[in-house]
C-alpha cells in the first residue's frame, strides 16, 4: 500500500486538489451569505423599530427578505413595505403581511331637535328610514309637527338613514312631540335614552305645573332633562303690604324690582318682627328705582306704631293705624315717614277712631261652599248692577252654580258697583270662602291652595277700591288643596319605600341574582311608592356577607341590585334617576362571624341623593348683616287679617305671580329600619 500511494498519478493529484478547492469556496459563500442575511436583517428591524412598526417580523433567507405580521390598515400596511424597499432592493422583498378586518360600522346616533317660536317649527335631525311598527316616520312627525301651529311655517330638515331604531326611538319621539305642543316657546331635542327640554313659561306657576306634567309621562328608560325658565312678571300695580296686628308681622303682597331691592325690603321686615319665608316676587313695573328704600322707610314706620299697616299701589302709599296707637306716636311716625319717602311716593295716612261707627244695613254677600256653589245676597242699587253681577260672576267662577238673590236700594253710597264687582275678583281667587261688602269696608275671608292668592287678593282691592278706602283679607292657605305641595317629597318617598324594606326584605335565590317568587310582593309594595312619587335620584345598593371570595361577593351585589332596578322598571317605575351599585362585603352592618350577622348584612338597601332643601331667598337676596335670622313656620300657614285704606285706584290689567322659594340641592343617605324578629332569613350568596 505505501508502494501504491507514491504512486499516485500527477493527474489524480490534480484532481484532489481541484476538489479541495471547490469545497474552500462552497465553504466561504455559505459564510457570506450568512453574513449578508444576519446584516440584512438588522438593518431591516431597526429601521422598523425606529419608525415604530413593531407588528412586522423581518427573516432574511439569502438574498431574499420575508415580511409578516398584521397591519392595522392597508396605509400601514404599505408604509411598512416602502420603508423596506428604501433598503433593499424590492425585487428581494417578499410580502406576507395582512391586514385587521375593517370593524362593522356601526350604527349612527339618531337625534331629532325641535325648535317651536312664533314663527313655526323647525325640524332637524337623523331618524330611522324603517322605525318599525307604531313608530314615527319622517314624513309623519313633519305632518304632527305643522298640524300644532297650523298657518305658520315648517322647516324640515330632518334626514334618514337605514338602520335599525333602537328599542326606546319610539316612546322618547313621541313625548318630545307632546312636550312641544304644550310649550309654545320651546326647544325639544330627542335621543333614543334622552329628551332634552328647553322651554319658557308664562309664570313661576306655570312652570311648575308643566314640569309635574311632563316628569309624569315621561316614558320609562328615557332620561328626561327639563330647563324651563319663568320671565319676571309684569306686575300692575306694583303692590305691597305690610301688616302688624295681632297676629305678627307677616307680608300680604310683596313686590321688588331686583334681588337687591328684595333682600333690603325681606332685611326691614325681619328687623320689624317678620318670621318665617315670606314670598317676595321680583318683577317689573315698579314706579321708581327707589322702591326699596321707600319700603324700607314705610316698614320702620309700621314696626314704630306697633299696630299697623302699609299698603303700596305703585307710587301711592296707605298708612292705617290701629287705634290703640296714641295720637303723639302716629304724628311723629307720619311727619317722619312723609319727611323720608322719595319725591315719586305720596302718602295718605289714617288713625283708626276707638268708637267705630254703626256700620249700617247696607251690605253685599258672596259666598263660595267648598262644592263650588255661589249663592249672592245684599244689596245692589239697580236691574243693571244685578245683571252684571251675576254675569260677573258666572264667569269669574266658571262652572259653578251661581244662586242670585239680591234686593234693589238706589240709596247704596257712591261707588258701590266698583266694590262690589273688586269684592268678587277678589274672591275668585279662594277655593271657599266668602265676601262682605259694606259703606265702609270689603272683607274677603277664605282657604286657598295657592300660597300667591292672598297676594292677588291684595293686589285686586288696593288697585280697584280707591283712595281711603279699607279693606280686609282673612284668607288661609291650606296645603291639602295645593297641589303641587301634595305631592310626596322625596324624603317621604325613601322614608315609605324603607318602611317597606325594614318590614320584608327583597330575598334571592341563594348563590344568584335570581328575585325569590316570595319577593315579589315586597317589589309590588315598593312599586306603588315609587309610581306615586316625583322623580328622584335613588341609588340602590346590594350588600354581602363575607362568605366566598371577595370579587365573587362583588359582582354578585352588583347583579342583585340591577335585579332590582329592573324588576322595578318593569313594574312601570320612572327609574330614569336610579343607579345600582354593588359594595359586595364592604359594608357591613353586622358581625360576619354569626349567621345572624351575615343575614343582617345580605340586603338591598336605597340610598337618597339630590334632596332639595328650601331656601328663604336666593344666595344673592340674603338680608343685610345685623338681621335676625328668621324662624323656619312658614307665614302663610296660619290665617291672618289685615286692615288697611286702600290707595287710588290704578287702570291697567290686575295680575301677579310670586314666585317660590329657591331650592339648593343636597345629599342625604337614608337606609332601611331595622327589621322585626321574626322574618324569614335571606338566602347566603
Amino acid at each position: 500500500m505505501p508502494q501504491r500511494i507514491r504512486q499516485l498519478s500527477p493527474t489524480t493529484l490534480a484532481l484532489l486538489a481541484f476538489l479541495l478547492a471547490g469545497m474552500l469556496m462552497v465553504t466561504v459563500a455559505y459564510a457570506a451569505a450568512l453574513v449578508i442575511e444576519a446584516r440584512t436583517g438588522k438593518v431591516v428591524t431597526d429601521r422598523l423599530v425606529e419608525a415604530k412598526i413593531d407588528w412586522v417580523t423581518v427573516q432574511a433567507d439569502g438574498l431574499q427578505v420575508q415580511l409578516t405580521g398584521t397591519a392595522p390598515n392597508e396605509a400601514a400596511r404599505f408604509r411598512a413595505v416602502n420603508m423596506v424597499g428604501s433598503l433593499v432592493d424590492s425585487s428581494r422583498i417578499r410580502d406576507g403581511l395582512d391586514v385587521t378586518p375593517a370593524s362593522a360600522i356601526r350604527a349612527p346616533d339618531f337625534s331629532v331637535q325641535m325648535l317651536r317660536t312664533e314663527d313655526g317649527i323647525q325640524l332637524i335631525g337623523l331618524m330611522p328610514e324603517t322605525p318599525g311598527d307604531g313608530v314615527m316616520t319622517e314624513l309623519a312627525l313633519a305632518d304632527a309637527a305643522a298640524a300644532l301651529t297650523p298657518g305658520t311655517e315648517l322647516t324640515n330638515m330632518l334626514e334618514s338613514a337605514n338602520y335599525p331604531a333602537p328599542e326606546t326611538w319610539g316612546p322618547a319621539l313621541a313625548f318630545g312631540l307632546e312636550a312641544l305642543r304644550r310649550l309654545e316657546r320651546s326647544k325639544v331635542s330627542v335621543a333614543a335614552t334622552r329628551v332634552e327640554v328647553t322651554a319658557i313659561s308664562d309664570s313661576e306657576a306655570q312652570k311648575r305645573r308643566l314640569e309635574s306634567d311632563l316628569r309624569a309621562i315621561a316614558p320609562p328608560g328615557v332620561e328626561l332633562v327639563l330647563d324651563i325658565s319663568a320671565p319676571r312678571p309684569v306686575i300692575t300695580p306694583f303692590t305691597l303690604r305690610f301688616v302688624i296686628d295681632a297676629e305678627g308681622a307677616r307680608f300680604d303682597s310683596c313686590s321688588a324690582d331686583t334681588a337687591r331691592a328684595q333682600s333690603q325690603i325681606l332685611a326691614a321686615a325681619t328687623a320689624a318682627g317678620l318670621s318665617g319665608r315670606p314670598l317676595c316676587t321680583i318683577g317689573l313695573g315698579t314706579p321708581t328705582p327707589r322702591w326699596s328704600e321707600a319700603v324700607a322707610l314705610a316698614i320702620r314706620a309700621v314696626a314704630e306704631l306697633g299696630s299697623a299697616s302699609v299698603t303700596f299701589s305703585d307710587a301711592d302709599v296707605t298708612l292705617l293705624a290701629g287705634s290703640e296707637v296714641s295720637q303723639a306716636t302716629f304724628d311723629k311716625v307720619v311727619g317722619e315717614l312723609e319727611t323720608g319717602l322719595p319725591d315719586a311716593f305720596s302718602l295718605t295716612s289714617t288713625l283708626e277712631q276707638k268708637e267705630t261707627a254703626t256700620q249700617g244695613p247696607a251690605e253685599f254677600t258672596a259666598t263660595v261652599s267648598e262644592a263650588g256653589d255661589v249663592t249672592l245676597r245684599g244689596r245692589l242699587t239697580d236691574e243693571i248692577q244685578r245683571q252684571a253681577v251675576d254675569a260677573f260672576a258666572r264667569a269669574a267662577f266658571e262652572g259653578a252654580e251661581v244662586v242670585t238673590a239680591t234686593r234693589l236700594d238706589d240709596s247704596l253710597p257712591d261707588g258701590w258697583p266698583v266694590r262690589v264687582l273688586a269684592g268678587l275678583e277678589a274672591l275668585a281667587e279662594v277655593d271657599n270662602g266668602s265676601l262682605l261688602v259694606r259703606a265702609d269696608t270689603v272683607e274677603v275671608t277664605g282657604v286657598t291652595g295657592s300660597q300667591e292668592a292672598r297676594g292677588r287678593i291684595t293686589q285686586i282691592l288696593s288697585g280697584k277700591l280707591g283712595q281711603g278706602q279699607t279693606f280686609r283679607v282673612n284668607v288661609r292657605y291650606d296645603e291639602a288643596l295645593d297641589p303641587i305641595a301634595s305631592l310626596p317629597t322625596p324624603e317621604e318617598c325613601a322614608a315609605d319605600v324603607n318602611a317597606v324594606i325594614a318590614q320584608n326584605k327583597i330575598t334571592f335565590t341563594p348563590a344568584s341574582a335570581e328575585i325569590a317568587t316570595g319577593a315579589r310582593p315586597v317589589l309590588d309594595a315598593l312599586a306603588a311608592i315609587l309610581v306615586a312619587c316625583p322623580p328622584m335620584q335613588l341609588e340602590i345598593g346590594g350588600h354581602t356577607d363575607a362568605q366566598g371570595s371577595e370579587g365573587g361577593n362583588q359582582a354578585l351585589s352588583q347583579a342583585r341590585a340591577e335585579a332590582v332596578l329592573v324588576a322595578l322598571q318593569g313594574r312601570r317605575v320612572d327609574t330614569s334617576g336610579m343607579t345600582a351599585v354593588g359594595f359586595g362585603e364592604a359594608a357591613p352592618i353586622a358581625d360576619n362571624a354569626t349567621e345572624e350577622g351575615r343575614e343582617a348584612n345580605r340586603r338591598i338597601e336605597f340610598v337618597l341623593k339630590g334632596v332639595p332643601e328650601v331656601a328663604a331667598v336666593a344666595a344673592e337676596d340674603i338680608p343685610a348683616p345685623g338681621a335676625e335670622a328668621a324662624p323656619a313656620t312658614p307665614d302663610a300657614a296660619t290665617p291672618a287679617e289685615t286692615v288697611a285704606e286702600a290707595p287710588a285706584p290704578a287702570t291697567g290689567p290686575d295680575f301677579s305671580g310670586d314666585t317660590r322659594p329657591s331650592v339648593a340641592p343636597t345629599e342625604k343617605t337614608i337606609r332601611p329600619l331595622p327589621r322585626p324578629e321574626g322574618l324569614a332569613p335571606q338566602e347566603s350568596p
